[in-house]
This record gives C-alpha cells, sequence and structure tokens, in this order.
C-alpha cells in the first residue's frame, strides 16, 4: 500500500476522531432532555396527589407551571436557531477535514522534500559534511571513536587520512586499534609499519621492521612491505639487498602495477644503472594480449633487442636489458651467451666494460 495513502488515512482518523462530537453529538441535548425533565415532574405530582401528599389546587397550579415550561422548552427545541447551529458545526468539521490536509500539503510541497530518504542519527554522527575543512573532519571522527572506541570502521577510514596529513603517532594509534577491532592482515601490518617510520622522519625502526617482517609473513607478495623491507637495507648499507629486494618485487610485478617506477628509481639508487623500463605503448599493448600472444610478443622484442646489439655493441644499457630479458625468461645459457658478446663488444672500453659488469652483479648473475 502506497506510504501517502497511509498517511491520508491517518490524517482522516485524527480529524475524525477530534471533530465527530463537535459536529454530531449535541443535537438532542438542549430540547429533548429538557422536556424529559418536565414529563417526569408533571408524573410525579400526580404520584403525590393520588397519594395524598399535595393538596388538588396546589397539584392544578404545578401542572400549569409546569406545562407552561414544557411548551417553552418544545418550542425551542423545534426552532431554527438549534438546527443552524447544528449545520455550523458539520460545517466546520468538514472544512476542518477537508481543509487541514489541503493546508498542510500546500505548505508541505514547496518547502519539503518528500523524495529524500531517511537521515538516521547515527549516521549524522558518523558521517561529517564533506565541505568542511579536512581538521574539522578528522575532528568530528575523533569524537565519534572516544565514544565508540570499538568501531573499527571508523579506525580503519580515520588512520589514512592521519597518514597522509602528516600525523603520525595519532596515525601509529588509529591503525593499532585498527588491527585491534577488524584483525590484522599483510596490508595493515604495513600500513602500521608506514606510520611508525614516518613518526621517526622516515627511518625504518626495528619498530618498523618488525611490521613489516609481519607484514611479509602474511603475504610475501605485499608490495608496501617488501619496499620499505628494501629501504631498511639500504638504510643499514646493505644496498646489494636492498637491491636483491627490489629487483625481485620488479621481476613478479605486472607491467602496470602503479609502484613500478617507485621500485625502478630506488634500484637505481643503490646500484647506479639505470633499470631497463618498456615504454607505455608497450604496456598497453600487453595488456590487451592473451598469454600467449604476450610471450610471443616478449619473444620477438628480445630477438630484435638482440639482433641491433649485434650490429651496435656499444650500449651497455642494451646488453643489460637482454640479459634480464633471458634471465626472466627463464634462458640462462642465453643469458651468457648474451653477456660474453657484451664483454667481447666493449672489452676496448674500460669504462663501459665496468659499467657492464656493475649492471651484471644487480642482476644477480654472475655469468
Amino acid at each position: 500500500m502506497d506510504l501517502w495513502f497511509v498517511f491520508a488515512l491517518m490524517t482522516a482518523a485524527a480529524v475524525f476522531a477530534v471533530l465527530l462530537p463537535l459536529g454530531f453529538g449535541s443535537g438532542q441535548r438542549s430540547g429533548g432532555s429538557e422536556a424529559t425533565v418536565y414529563k417526569d415532574q408533571l408524573a410525579e405530582i400526580e404520584r403525590d396527589v393520588s397519594a395524598g401528599l399535595i393538596a388538588p389546587t396546589e397539584a392544578a397550579a404545578a401542572r400549569i407551571e409546569i406545562g407552561r415550561r414544557l411548551l417553552a422548552a418544545a418550542d425551542q427545541g423545534d426552532g431554527r436557531p438549534l438546527q443552524s447551529s447544528r449545520r455550523s458545526r458539520r460545517g466546520a468539521a468538514l472544512l476542518a477535514l477537508v481543509g487541514l490536509p489541503v493546508l498542510a500539503l500546500a505548505v508541505y510541497l514547496p518547502l519539503g522534500s518528500p523524495r529524500i530518504g531517511d537521515y538516521p542519527l547515527a549516521e549524522r554522527e558518523v558521517k561529517p559534511d564533506a565541505k568542511q575543512p579536512l581538521g574539522n573532519l578528522v575532528a568530528q571522527v575523533q569524537k565519534h571513536l572516544e565514544e565508540n572506541p570499538a568501531d573499527g570502521r571508523g579506525w580503519a577510514v580515520l588512520a589514512p587520512v592521519l597518514v597522509r596529513m602528516g600525523r603520525y603517532d595519532e596515525a601509529v594509534q588509529a591503525l593499532h586499534n585498527s588491527i585491534k577491532y577488524n584483525g590484522e592482515n599483510a596490508v595493515r601490518r604495513a600500513d602500521l609499519g608506514e606510520a611508525i617510520a614516518g613518526a621517526a622522519n622516515g627511518v625504518v625502526t626495528a619498530e618498523a621492521k618488525t611490521e613489516f617482517e609481519r607484514s611479509v609473513a602474511l603475504d610475501p607478495n605485499e608490495p608496501k612491505a617488501n619496499y620499505f623491507l628494501g629501504l631498511a637495507a639500504e638504510q643499514d648499507g646493505r644496498k646489494d639487498d636492498a637491491a636483491s629486494i627490489w629487483r625481485v618485487m620488479l621481476d613478479k610485478a605486472p607491467p602496470n602495477a602503479p609502484w613500478r617506477s617507485l621500485i625502478q628509481t630506488s634500484l637505481e639508487r643503490v646500484t647506479g644503472v639505470r633499470a631497463p623500463a618498456l615504454s607505455d605503448k608497450t604496456v598497453e599493448a600487453a595488456n590487451q594480449m592473451s598469454a600467449g600472444d604476450r610471450d610471443a610478443m616478449i619473444h620477438t622484442m628480445v630477438d630484435r633487442l638482440a639482433t641491433r646489439l649485434k650490429q651496435n655493441g656499444d650500449d651497455v644499457d642494451g646488453w643489460l636489458r637482454l640479459v634480464r630479458a633471458y634471465l626472466v625468461l627463464g634462458d640462462r645459457d642465453k643469458a651468457r651467451s648474451a653477456l660474453a658478446d657484451a664483454r667481447q663488444a666493449v672489452a676496448n672500453n674500460a669504462e663501459r666494460l665496468k659499467q657492464l659488469n656493475d649492471g651484471v652483479k644487480t642482476l644477480g648473475f654472475d655469468g
């Protein structure tokens, strides 16, 4: 049943309950009830005369007086003023019954919002106005969480905002609460480690490293945790370990991974060798291919690169790219052969030979 029809019935019932007595309940009170009283008095006089309690002359006088009052009451009861008054009350009741709902709709429709959904009080407290400054929104969420500390979803929403605002100490506490009420997973542990490192001005402390190790234990491929573990190795002076961690990440990463460029830059920083990268057009084309077509495309690109390097062997980056490609394809024999060709091609240039050998070390390949 339509909601508006239910509301209309409720309104009609309320108006009838209030106005029905006014419109129809007083029709016989003025004339009928008074005439009945006088008739009872006449009957009582007759009983008194029969019992000898009143003299006949007094009874006659009383009858005349009561008869006069009875006639007057009858005239008043049958008169038009009563009927007019009754019609007026009924008209007022009908006007109220129809007019009040019409007036309510006339006021509500232009000012109200009949199609808007409900907005429970709990949502008003949790959902702040998005037009407010970010600091005010955070303060509102924090106030809500003070009153509802077990709201795991609230802590999960608040924590990354605090990290972006650089409020790392508060973010650490929020992430501890998120793990407490939502349970741990690799992402939450990695986020907690990031916040701890942020609070230490970017230094991956022992506490932060512990969180990253917990994250990797839950998911060995968690990118944030692996990146920071590589960063911890770099900060400890273990650049080879950092390069090894980041190189594995690149080997496993899909071509369109959003963090690929960050890992490549970090790897270049610790190795001093520019990592070969695919062009955006190549990555897009590879993503649209089937697995078989993608493998065929890769082999074609590798063969083309090998052919070019045989014609121009001075390109150290090209040789490193070719060796790495063979390693990714699992063909270590071709990788060794390509490395031997590369060393022969740059044997007369000590600087390029050193660059080649350093690059091979970063690939974890001894040749």
